[in-house]
């Protein structure tokens, strides 16, 4: 840990070495992913003090909904759908099941990037079985792969502050791991910028390392920078500044190495120029298109809800590197070749 933290009392250095070791590790190709936001609902029984998004409409979509918003996402040439939602009341693995159905009606192709393993747990819970059983229903309904969310800060002295009723750091690594067993690749992300001090997030940054090292399941790590507007915990915790979100990623891309070697910069949470400028900072990637993004924006994001791919390329030539179009699993699909 002491080492680790060295690289925060050195900021500048540790930007250098990460730039290098991003230059080595995966060159100057800058990935995206065409993908489409579905959040099915806004119903949710936790009380996170981050949320911003909790009960505010009180929608559930229906069958017909999200298959209408599965349709646009093919028609535009998404190769993946990320589903996400509040903890429905009830919610047990035939709910989440009918969701893939519904998805798999309308394609049998598209990647689906669902739930996160606060989802699963709910669903476990709700049907009386276990996180395996769940997870093995789900990947035979369609389940291609699932976010790592749910994680916030991997520190359970934190976690009864900012979300008191969420899983704990042992279920969310159980979940994590049963699904890697089970053939389901999952992202890995940190919310970071509140409470927690540097120790907190270079203590979650070895979790992932570690779980990484045993499984090989993860396909990216996102820093996810708090967003303080409309939510209890914005009242009191402060918000990270650009210079400390470009520190995040350079850290994570150092701690990580080689073992993950995709770091994504997410353009809506840092907003378009602070995420390009990451990309001289360890960063690799820049997230998906989305289409739709609901939670951020409740939250105060201010960048908007869908980057066309023709804008995402632009942003990536203007840093000076080479935008590919990738799928969720980072297998590419096109690189821009006129650079």
């Amino acid at each position: 840990m002491l080492k680790e933290l060295q690289l925060v009392k050195e900021p500048f250095k540790t930007f250098e070495i990460a730039n290098k070791i991003r230059e080595e590790e995966v060159g100057d190709v800058v990935t995206y992913v065409v993908n489409r936001n579905i959040n099915f609902t806004d119903i949710c029984i936790n009380s996170c003090k981050f949320c911003s998004y909790r009960n505010r409409r009180k929608f559930v979509l229906s069958t017909d909904e999200i298959k209408k918003k599965v349709e646009e996402a093919v028609n535009y040439g998404c190769t993946e759908v990320c589903i996400q939602g509040g903890l429905y009341p009830n919610a047990d693995v035939e709910f989440y099941k009918s969701i893939l159905r519904a998805v798999r009606e309308v394609s049998k192709d598209i990647h689906i990037h669902a739930f996160s393993p606060m989802e699963i747990v709910h669903a476990a819970r709700n049907s009386g079985c276990d996180v395996e059983d769940v997870l093995r229903e789900l990947k035979k309904a369609g389940l291609n792969s699932m976010p790592g969310t749910a994680a916030e800060i991997l520190d359970d002295e934190i976690r009864r502050i900012i979300c008191p009723d969420k899983l704990s750091v042992e279920e969310w690594v159980d979940v994590i791991k049963t699904a890697h067993y089970l053939g389901i690749p999952t992202t890995a992300t940190i919310m970071y910028g509140h409470i927690e001090s540097w120790e907190h997030r270079i203590k979650h940054l070895m979790i992932i390392r570690e779980i990484q090292e045993e499984t090989s399941g993860f396909t990216e790590f996102i820093p996810l920078p708090f967003m303080n507007k409309n939510n209890e915990l914005g009242k009191i915790a402060r918000q990270s500044s650009g210079f400390e979100d470009l520190l995040m990623i350079s850290i994570a891309r150092i701690i990580l190495h080689p073992v993950i070697p995709n770091i994504q910069a997410s353009w809506v949470k840092l907003g378009i120029k602070l995420a390009q400028a990451a990309l001289n900072f360890g960063a690799n990637d820049l997230g998906g298109t989305l289409m739709e993004e609901n939670i951020s924006r409740l939250a105060g994001s201010t960048s908007g809800e869908f980057l066309p791919k023709e804008e995402m390329e632009r942003l990536i030539l203007n840093a000076g590197r080479i935008p590919a179009e990738r799928d969720t699993l980072y297998r590419i699909i096109r690189v821009r070749e006129n650079v």
